[in-house]
């Protein structure tokens, strides 16, 4: 916590604002609007995956359509297709930021319309901070006119060419669960340059209720507004955000500096233009026993520590979908470990942390 967040929390029970709607909730989205900029509108929800979840449904996806998803990523990027009844299609990554691959995502969306489905949307991840290939994805999504759903989950903070994560796809979602670069403890939110986007996703989030002065439904809706609570300890975190970020940077710099001359230990670099949260600080190993020699070796001293997202594609619940894979995240999965990457880790913290590698080379 950063030492505002009780202040505006006892602001919302002195107030007796509550409920999901009040001062905090509206000055949150100002401070996400005021930091992402673009002339983004921003709607604070429940969570990342309702975020994503209510994104699908606004550019129109629906039961029996396609998604295409990044299959390198956290399953909330892939479950609300199926909320939707849609199929998840699964793409796999290249090697420069272990992203979405800009060659098979256009070799996928070609061989589902060569099928007769054409993909109603593009979920792509911005994983572990590092920003995906914005200019090549964005151009093979405008050329056959799918809108991206852009999944910033782990991107806040982020930036390429000096345009801050969030601020590319048709929409942008975050999250603030409480493993993020900045938390609410649990919640989202959907970011949008349409205003009335923005006001039809509030309009969904809270149970779709008409303008009636009694309750009336028209459309099928969802409790998922954040609370003017935790939207109170979002206002506190907002004004530590850059803080946050420069320690993650910090702990992948200091990484680097005391392991980077190992050849066992590699680390992925920022592409020219692309600045990274460093929310995670991630590293390959030559091999699966190298990296669970390592991650093992932490964990006996109580030191945590894991290996990579295991590709979608490989999840047992998706097995049976389309996937246009090239082995990339597979072999990522295989050799990856993230390293303890809190943004209170002290020196000590760090030298015990690479000390304790270093033994186990």
């Amino acid at each position: 916590m950063g030492g505002s967040e009780e202040i505006y929390v006892q602001e919302a029970f002195d107030t007796n604002w509550v409920a999901p709607l009040g001062p905090n909730v509206d000055n949150f989205e100002k401070s996400i609007a005021g930091y992402v900029g673009e002339g983004v509108h921003v709607a604070a929800l429940s969570s990342g995956t309702a975020a994503i979840h209510l994104a699908l449904q606004l550019v129109g996806v629906s039961h029996g359509d396609e998604v295409i998803c990044q299959s390198f990523t956290f399953s909330a990027s892939a479950n609300p297709s199926m909320y939707l009844g849609a199929t998840p299609v699964f793409v796999d990554s290249e090697k420069d930021t272990w992203n979405l691959s800009p060659d098979l995502l256009e070799k996928a969306i070609l061989d589902r319309m060569a099928n007769g489905k054409k993909p109603k949307a593009i979920v792509a991840v911005h994983l572990y901070g590092m920003p995906y290939k914005i200019d090549q994805i964005s151009k093979i999504a405008e050329n056959y006119g799918i809108p991206i759903v852009e999944d910033s989950a782990e991107a806040l903070g982020s930036a390429f060419e000096n345009r801050k994560c969030g601020s590319f796809g048709d929409i942008g979602i975050l999250s603030f669960n409480g493993n993020k670069i900045i938390t609410t403890s649990g919640g989202g939110a959907l970011l949008t340059k349409n205003e009335n986007l923005k006001k039809k996703t509030v309009f969904l989030a809270t149970q779709a209720r008409d303008d009636a002065p009694h309750y009336q439904h028209s459309s099928v809706g969802y409790n998922y507004r954040m609370s003017n609570i935790l939207a109170g300890i979002g206002r506190g975190q907002m004004e530590v955000l850059d803080d946050r970020v420069a320690a993650r940077r910090k702990n992948f710099d200091f990484y680097r500096k005391h392991l980077g001359h190992l050849p066992e230990i590699e680390f992925l670099d920022e592409p020219e233009g692309f600045f990274c949260n460093r929310w995670l600080t991630c590293v390959l190993t030559p091999s699966f026993k190298y990296r669970e020699k390592l991650r093992l070796a932490l964990l006996e001293e109580n030191i945590e520590s894991r290996p990579l997202w295991k590709p979608m594609h490989l999840q047992p619940i998706f097995t049976a979908y389309p996937n246009y894979s090239d082995g990339t995240s597979e072999n990522l999965f295989e050799r990856g470990l993230c390293l303890p990457s809190g943004s209170n880790l002290s020196d000590d913290d760090l030298r015990k942390i690479v000390e304790l590698i270093l033994k186990n080379q």
